[in-house]
Protein backbone atom coordinates (compact mmCIF):
# COMPACT_ATOMS: atom_id res chain seq x y z
CA UNK A 1 0.00 0.00 0.00
CA UNK A 2 3.28 2.38 1.30
CA UNK A 3 4.28 1.37 -2.23
CA UNK A 4 1.36 2.52 -4.20
CA UNK A 5 1.27 5.39 -2.37
CA UNK A 6 4.61 6.58 -2.97
CA UNK A 7 4.46 5.55 -7.01
CA UNK A 8 1.10 7.36 -7.23
CA UNK A 9 2.83 10.52 -5.48
CA UNK A 10 5.90 10.42 -7.65
CA UNK A 11 3.38 10.35 -10.98
CA UNK A 12 1.62 13.38 -9.61
CA UNK A 13 5.26 15.27 -8.84
CA UNK A 14 6.62 14.29 -12.34
CA UNK A 15 3.34 14.98 -14.37
CA UNK A 16 2.66 18.61 -12.20
CA UNK A 17 6.43 19.94 -12.98
CA UNK A 18 6.06 18.24 -16.82
CA UNK A 19 2.89 20.85 -17.23
CA UNK A 20 4.67 23.54 -15.82
CA UNK A 21 8.02 22.94 -17.93
CA UNK A 22 5.79 22.72 -20.97
CA UNK A 23 3.83 26.21 -20.20
CA UNK A 24 7.00 28.08 -19.85
CA UNK A 25 8.43 26.68 -23.21
CA UNK A 26 4.64 27.61 -24.39
CA UNK A 27 5.04 31.12 -23.21
CA UNK A 28 8.86 31.22 -24.07
CA UNK A 29 7.78 30.99 -27.88
CA UNK A 30 5.04 32.64 -28.15
CA UNK A 31 5.06 35.77 -30.44
CA UNK A 32 4.81 39.33 -29.64
CA UNK A 33 4.34 41.65 -32.48
CA UNK A 34 5.66 45.34 -32.55
CA UNK A 35 2.60 47.91 -33.03
CA UNK A 36 3.60 51.38 -33.89
CA UNK A 37 0.44 53.66 -34.06
CA UNK A 38 -0.77 57.02 -32.96
CA UNK A 39 -1.49 58.56 -29.68
CA UNK A 40 -4.82 58.30 -28.43
CA UNK A 41 -5.64 56.44 -31.66
CA UNK A 42 -7.03 53.19 -30.36
CA UNK A 43 -9.91 51.13 -28.23
CA UNK A 44 -7.65 51.02 -25.21
CA UNK A 45 -10.78 49.27 -22.62
CA UNK A 46 -11.61 53.05 -21.52
CA UNK A 47 -15.35 54.15 -21.56
CA UNK A 48 -16.43 50.59 -20.90
CA UNK A 49 -15.05 50.28 -24.74
CA UNK A 50 -13.60 46.73 -26.66
CA UNK A 51 -9.93 46.57 -25.29
CA UNK A 52 -8.69 45.72 -28.76
CA UNK A 53 -4.91 44.03 -28.37
CA UNK A 54 -6.00 41.88 -25.07
CA UNK A 55 -9.00 40.84 -27.41
CA UNK A 56 -6.77 40.08 -29.89
CA UNK A 57 -4.36 38.05 -27.41
CA UNK A 58 -7.15 36.27 -26.22
CA UNK A 59 -8.12 35.22 -29.55
CA UNK A 60 -4.72 34.54 -31.15
CA UNK A 61 -2.47 34.36 -28.49
CA UNK A 62 -0.45 36.55 -30.00
CA UNK A 63 0.75 39.43 -27.96
CA UNK A 64 1.30 43.12 -28.74
CA UNK A 65 3.68 45.45 -27.84
CA UNK A 66 2.33 48.16 -28.35
CA UNK A 67 3.98 51.61 -28.75
CA UNK A 68 3.29 55.20 -29.82
CA UNK A 69 4.34 58.01 -32.13
CA UNK A 70 3.70 62.03 -32.73
CA UNK A 71 4.40 62.67 -36.31
CA UNK A 72 4.56 60.42 -39.70
CA UNK A 73 8.44 62.05 -39.89
CA UNK A 74 9.00 60.70 -36.87
CA UNK A 75 7.54 57.22 -37.74
CA UNK A 76 9.87 57.98 -41.01
CA UNK A 77 13.23 58.56 -39.09
CA UNK A 78 12.48 55.22 -36.37
CA UNK A 79 12.00 53.26 -39.39
CA UNK A 80 15.23 54.68 -41.33
CA UNK A 81 17.20 53.88 -38.08
CA UNK A 82 16.81 50.53 -37.54
CA UNK A 83 16.82 50.64 -33.89
CA UNK A 84 13.65 48.58 -33.60
CA UNK A 85 11.92 46.50 -36.07
CA UNK A 86 7.90 46.86 -36.31
CA UNK A 87 5.13 44.66 -37.54
CA UNK A 88 2.39 46.61 -37.87
CA UNK A 89 2.64 50.30 -38.70
CA UNK A 90 0.03 53.51 -39.48
CA UNK A 91 1.28 55.78 -41.27
CA UNK A 92 -0.56 58.57 -42.98
CA UNK A 93 -1.66 58.14 -46.61
CA UNK A 94 1.55 60.45 -48.02
CA UNK A 95 3.86 58.74 -45.89
CA UNK A 96 2.62 55.24 -46.93
CA UNK A 97 3.46 56.34 -50.61
CA UNK A 98 6.88 57.61 -49.39
CA UNK A 99 7.49 54.27 -47.95
CA UNK A 100 6.30 52.52 -50.79
CA UNK A 101 9.01 54.35 -52.86
CA UNK A 102 11.30 53.53 -50.70
CA UNK A 103 11.48 49.93 -50.32
CA UNK A 104 10.60 49.66 -47.23
CA UNK A 105 6.90 48.28 -47.00
CA UNK A 106 5.82 44.34 -47.54
CA UNK A 107 3.41 43.40 -50.12
CA UNK A 108 -0.14 42.11 -48.34
CA UNK A 109 -1.25 39.29 -48.88
CA UNK A 110 -4.85 39.56 -49.28
CA UNK A 111 -6.07 36.11 -49.22
CA UNK A 112 -5.29 36.17 -45.74
CA UNK A 113 -7.26 39.36 -45.47
CA UNK A 114 -11.15 38.07 -44.84
CA UNK A 115 -11.97 41.29 -43.81
CA UNK A 116 -11.02 43.75 -46.39
CA UNK A 117 -14.37 43.01 -47.97
CA UNK A 118 -16.04 45.27 -45.53
CA UNK A 119 -13.42 48.19 -46.49
CA UNK A 120 -15.52 50.58 -49.00
CA UNK A 121 -15.17 50.71 -52.90
CA UNK A 122 -14.37 54.57 -52.51
CA UNK A 123 -11.15 53.49 -50.27
CA UNK A 124 -9.84 50.83 -52.29
CA UNK A 125 -6.29 52.02 -55.36
CA UNK A 126 -6.16 54.96 -53.08
CA UNK A 127 -3.71 57.56 -54.98
CA UNK A 128 -1.05 56.76 -52.05
CA UNK A 129 -1.16 52.49 -52.89
CA UNK A 130 -2.94 52.62 -56.61
CA UNK A 131 -2.65 49.00 -57.14
CA UNK A 132 -3.75 48.38 -53.28
CA UNK A 133 -0.55 46.36 -52.61
CA UNK A 134 0.75 47.38 -48.92
CA UNK A 135 -1.76 49.46 -47.12
CA UNK A 136 -5.92 48.87 -45.61
CA UNK A 137 -7.47 52.33 -44.43
CA UNK A 138 -7.48 52.32 -40.51
CA UNK A 139 -9.53 55.48 -40.35
CA UNK A 140 -10.08 58.69 -42.04
CA UNK A 141 -10.96 62.08 -40.99
CA UNK A 142 -9.85 66.24 -42.05
CA UNK A 143 -8.37 69.16 -40.31
CA UNK A 144 -10.58 71.60 -38.88
CA UNK A 145 -10.25 74.72 -36.32
CA UNK A 146 -10.67 74.15 -33.04
CA UNK A 147 -11.87 77.57 -30.90
CA UNK A 148 -12.81 78.79 -27.52
CA UNK A 149 -15.96 79.77 -27.45
CA UNK A 150 -15.94 81.82 -24.93
CA UNK A 151 -13.12 84.21 -26.08
CA UNK A 152 -13.60 83.32 -29.87
CA UNK A 153 -16.50 85.32 -30.81
CA UNK A 154 -16.33 85.04 -34.17
CA UNK A 155 -19.50 83.88 -36.09
CA UNK A 156 -18.58 80.26 -36.83
CA UNK A 157 -20.05 80.36 -40.93
CA UNK A 158 -17.26 83.33 -41.10
CA UNK A 159 -14.32 81.53 -39.73
CA UNK A 160 -11.49 80.75 -42.43
CA UNK A 161 -8.11 79.74 -41.73
CA UNK A 162 -6.94 83.47 -41.34
CA UNK A 163 -8.47 83.53 -37.88
CA UNK A 164 -5.05 81.65 -37.15
CA UNK A 165 -3.03 84.95 -38.24
CA UNK A 166 -4.90 87.22 -36.53
CA UNK A 167 -2.89 89.23 -33.60
CA UNK A 168 -5.86 89.44 -32.16
CA UNK A 169 -5.16 86.11 -30.47
CA UNK A 170 -1.53 86.64 -29.70
CA UNK A 171 -0.23 83.94 -27.50
CA UNK A 172 -3.64 81.82 -27.22
CA UNK A 173 -2.65 80.18 -30.72
CA UNK A 174 -1.73 76.39 -31.22
CA UNK A 175 0.40 74.86 -34.52
CA UNK A 176 0.57 71.69 -35.60
CA UNK A 177 4.52 70.50 -34.76
CA UNK A 178 4.81 68.73 -38.03
CA UNK A 179 5.76 70.24 -41.36
CA UNK A 180 2.98 68.96 -43.90
CA UNK A 181 0.39 69.76 -41.63
CA UNK A 182 1.62 73.33 -40.72
CA UNK A 183 2.48 73.99 -44.06
CA UNK A 184 -0.64 73.25 -45.01
CA UNK A 185 -2.95 75.55 -42.72
CA UNK A 186 -0.67 78.53 -44.73
CA UNK A 187 -1.39 76.66 -48.31
CA UNK A 188 -5.02 76.92 -47.38
CA UNK A 189 -5.31 80.61 -46.63
CA UNK A 190 -3.17 81.45 -49.68
CA UNK A 191 -4.98 78.87 -51.69
CA UNK A 192 -2.08 76.84 -52.99
CA UNK A 193 -2.16 73.24 -53.77
CA UNK A 194 -0.82 71.22 -50.74
CA UNK A 195 1.27 69.21 -53.33
CA UNK A 196 2.31 71.73 -55.08
CA UNK A 197 5.94 71.48 -57.14
CA UNK A 198 6.53 74.61 -57.08
CA UNK A 199 9.59 75.61 -54.44
CA UNK A 200 7.80 79.45 -54.70
CA UNK A 201 4.71 78.23 -53.38
CA UNK A 202 6.47 76.72 -50.68
CA UNK A 203 8.37 79.52 -50.09
CA UNK A 204 5.08 81.72 -50.00
CA UNK A 205 4.00 79.50 -47.28
CA UNK A 206 7.35 79.31 -45.55
CA UNK A 207 6.63 83.52 -45.19
CA UNK A 208 3.16 83.14 -43.98
CA UNK A 209 4.20 80.54 -41.20
CA UNK A 210 7.35 83.02 -40.42
CA UNK A 211 5.07 85.56 -40.06
CA UNK A 212 2.09 83.85 -37.86
CA UNK A 213 5.60 82.39 -35.50
CA UNK A 214 5.41 85.63 -32.73
CA UNK A 215 1.54 84.98 -32.46
CA UNK A 216 2.10 80.99 -31.87
CA UNK A 217 2.03 80.20 -28.39
CA UNK A 218 3.07 76.21 -28.87
CA UNK A 219 3.32 73.85 -31.73
CA UNK A 220 1.85 70.77 -30.46
CA UNK A 221 0.51 67.59 -31.62
CA UNK A 222 -1.32 65.62 -28.40
CA UNK A 223 -0.65 68.42 -26.08
CA UNK A 224 -3.57 69.94 -27.59
CA UNK A 225 -5.98 68.03 -25.48
CA UNK A 226 -4.26 69.66 -21.89
CA UNK A 227 -4.22 72.67 -23.70
CA UNK A 228 -7.37 73.62 -25.13
CA UNK A 229 -9.00 71.78 -22.41
CA UNK A 230 -7.85 73.27 -19.57
CA UNK A 231 -8.00 76.99 -21.77
CA UNK A 232 -4.70 78.03 -22.01
CA UNK A 233 -4.79 78.42 -25.44
CA UNK A 234 -8.05 79.47 -27.45
CA UNK A 235 -7.49 78.12 -31.37
CA UNK A 236 -5.82 75.42 -33.35
CA UNK A 237 -5.93 73.55 -36.39
CA UNK A 238 -6.42 69.82 -35.69
CA UNK A 239 -7.80 66.70 -36.53
CA UNK A 240 -11.64 66.87 -37.06
CA UNK A 241 -11.81 62.91 -35.49
CA UNK A 242 -9.86 64.54 -32.12
CA UNK A 243 -12.19 67.42 -31.70
CA UNK A 244 -14.76 65.05 -30.30
CA UNK A 245 -13.20 64.39 -27.91
CA UNK A 246 -11.80 67.86 -26.69
CA UNK A 247 -15.87 68.99 -26.43
CA UNK A 248 -16.70 66.26 -24.39
CA UNK A 249 -13.21 67.36 -22.18
CA UNK A 250 -14.89 71.04 -22.16
CA UNK A 251 -18.16 72.32 -23.36
CA UNK A 252 -16.91 75.88 -24.64
CA UNK A 253 -15.21 73.89 -27.24
CA UNK A 254 -16.37 74.20 -30.58
CA UNK A 255 -15.04 73.11 -34.45
CA UNK A 256 -15.24 74.29 -37.54
CA UNK A 257 -14.27 72.91 -41.19
CA UNK A 258 -13.86 75.72 -43.30
CA UNK A 259 -15.62 76.12 -46.80
CA UNK A 260 -13.24 77.32 -48.64
CA UNK A 261 -10.98 73.96 -48.21
CA UNK A 262 -9.65 71.24 -46.03
CA UNK A 263 -7.44 68.61 -45.70
CA UNK A 264 -8.74 64.97 -45.75
CA UNK A 265 -6.47 61.99 -44.72
CA UNK A 266 -6.41 58.23 -44.55
CA UNK A 267 -4.31 56.55 -42.11
CA UNK A 268 -3.79 53.08 -42.81
CA UNK A 269 -2.10 50.01 -41.64
CA UNK A 270 1.06 48.30 -43.28
CA UNK A 271 3.72 45.93 -42.52
CA UNK A 272 7.09 47.09 -42.82
CA UNK A 273 9.79 44.78 -45.09
CA UNK A 274 11.99 43.84 -42.15
CA UNK A 275 8.75 42.72 -39.97
CA UNK A 276 9.93 39.41 -38.15
CA UNK A 277 6.30 38.15 -37.92
CA UNK A 278 5.06 39.27 -41.17
CA UNK A 279 1.73 36.17 -40.76
CA UNK A 280 0.84 37.60 -37.22
CA UNK A 281 0.76 40.91 -38.59
CA UNK A 282 -1.38 39.63 -41.22
CA UNK A 283 -3.88 38.18 -38.24
CA UNK A 284 -3.61 41.92 -36.54
CA UNK A 285 -4.30 44.20 -39.98
CA UNK A 286 -7.27 41.42 -40.33
CA UNK A 287 -8.77 41.70 -36.88
CA UNK A 288 -8.73 45.75 -37.03
CA UNK A 289 -11.31 45.56 -39.80
CA UNK A 290 -13.44 43.27 -37.92
CA UNK A 291 -16.76 45.40 -37.88
CA UNK A 292 -17.02 44.70 -33.87
CA UNK A 293 -13.39 45.79 -33.50
CA UNK A 294 -13.51 49.25 -36.01
CA UNK A 295 -16.68 50.17 -34.48
CA UNK A 296 -14.56 49.94 -30.90
CA UNK A 297 -11.82 51.96 -32.34
CA UNK A 298 -13.98 54.65 -34.55
CA UNK A 299 -15.88 55.10 -31.43
CA UNK A 300 -12.91 55.70 -29.09
CA UNK A 301 -10.97 57.47 -30.97
CA UNK A 302 -13.42 60.05 -32.69
CA UNK A 303 -12.23 58.87 -36.52
CA UNK A 304 -14.41 58.23 -38.98
CA UNK A 305 -14.81 54.79 -40.26
CA UNK A 306 -13.98 53.58 -43.75
CA UNK A 307 -16.39 50.68 -43.56
CA UNK A 308 -20.05 51.61 -44.49
CA UNK A 309 -21.79 48.24 -42.14
CA UNK A 310 -19.70 50.50 -38.85
CA UNK A 311 -20.75 53.96 -40.26
CA UNK A 312 -24.42 52.46 -39.92
CA UNK A 313 -24.13 51.15 -36.80
CA UNK A 314 -22.97 54.19 -35.05
CA UNK A 315 -25.31 56.10 -33.16
CA UNK A 316 -23.92 59.47 -34.26
CA UNK A 317 -25.16 63.20 -33.09
CA UNK A 318 -25.64 65.86 -35.58
CA UNK A 319 -21.94 67.14 -34.86
CA UNK A 320 -20.30 63.62 -35.60
CA UNK A 321 -21.90 63.92 -38.88
CA UNK A 322 -20.80 67.35 -39.50
CA UNK A 323 -17.51 66.74 -38.29
CA UNK A 324 -16.53 63.11 -39.37
CA UNK A 325 -18.72 62.75 -42.33
CA UNK A 326 -18.59 66.55 -44.45
CA UNK A 327 -21.32 67.64 -46.74
CA UNK A 328 -20.53 66.94 -50.40
CA UNK A 329 -19.51 71.00 -50.63
CA UNK A 330 -17.04 70.62 -48.69
CA UNK A 331 -15.45 67.32 -49.27
CA UNK A 332 -14.95 68.16 -52.95
CA UNK A 333 -13.05 71.23 -51.83
CA UNK A 334 -10.96 68.99 -49.38
CA UNK A 335 -6.88 68.01 -50.74
CA UNK A 336 -5.72 64.91 -49.88
CA UNK A 337 -1.62 64.73 -49.09
CA UNK A 338 0.81 62.68 -51.75
CA UNK A 339 4.38 62.18 -51.36
CA UNK A 340 6.36 64.69 -52.21
CA UNK A 341 9.70 64.71 -55.06
CA UNK A 342 12.86 64.37 -53.10
CA UNK A 343 13.77 68.08 -53.95
CA UNK A 344 10.51 69.49 -53.12
CA UNK A 345 11.32 67.22 -49.35
CA UNK A 346 14.60 68.69 -48.54
CA UNK A 347 13.32 72.29 -49.04
CA UNK A 348 10.36 71.70 -46.73
CA UNK A 349 12.28 69.97 -44.02
CA UNK A 350 14.89 72.99 -44.36
CA UNK A 351 11.92 75.37 -44.21
CA UNK A 352 10.29 73.97 -41.20
CA UNK A 353 13.79 73.81 -38.79
CA UNK A 354 13.73 77.68 -40.28
CA UNK A 355 9.97 77.95 -38.58
CA UNK A 356 10.86 75.87 -35.65
CA UNK A 357 14.78 77.48 -35.03
CA UNK A 358 12.68 81.07 -35.38
CA UNK A 359 10.58 80.34 -32.77
CA UNK A 360 13.18 80.52 -30.31
CA UNK A 361 14.15 83.80 -30.97
CA UNK A 362 16.22 86.09 -28.98
CA UNK A 363 17.54 83.01 -27.15
CA UNK A 364 18.55 81.36 -30.05
CA UNK A 365 20.41 84.30 -31.21
CA UNK A 366 22.30 84.74 -27.66
CA UNK A 367 23.11 81.67 -27.72
CA UNK A 368 24.50 81.60 -31.57
CA UNK A 369 26.52 85.21 -30.16
CA UNK A 370 27.48 83.40 -26.71
CA UNK A 371 29.37 80.30 -29.01
CA UNK A 372 31.19 82.46 -31.43
CA UNK A 373 32.37 84.93 -28.81
CA UNK A 374 33.43 81.33 -26.64
CA UNK A 375 35.16 79.78 -30.09
CA UNK A 376 36.91 83.81 -30.97
CA UNK A 377 38.61 83.81 -27.27
CA UNK A 378 39.87 79.88 -27.82
CA UNK A 379 41.39 80.83 -30.64
CA UNK A 380 42.93 83.77 -29.28
CA UNK A 381 43.94 82.26 -26.17
CA UNK A 382 45.90 79.53 -28.18
CA UNK A 383 47.55 82.23 -30.16
CA UNK A 384 49.11 84.17 -26.91
CA UNK A 385 50.35 80.54 -25.91
CA UNK A 386 51.92 80.56 -29.19
CA UNK A 387 54.20 83.97 -29.00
Amino acid sequence: MKKLLIICLFLVMFFGLSAVFFYDKVNDTQVTINVYNWGEFISDGSNELLNVNEEFTKKTGIKVNYMTFQSNEALFAKLQSGGTKYDVIIPSDYMVSKLIEKDMLRKLDFNKLSNFKFIDDEFKNPVYDPKNEYSVPYVWSSVGIIYNKKYVSKCKEDISWDILFDQKYKGKILMFDNPRDAFSIAQLKLGIDINSKDIDDWNRAFEELKNQRPLVQSYVMDQIFDKMGNEEAYLAPYYAGDAINLMNINPNIDVVIPKNGTVKFVDAMCIPKNSEHPDEALKYINFMCEPEVAKANVTRIGYSTPEAIVRESLALNDKQIELNYPREEITKKSQTFKNLPDNVSEKLENLWTFVKIGKLGNNFVLFSILSLMLIIYVILFFIRRKS
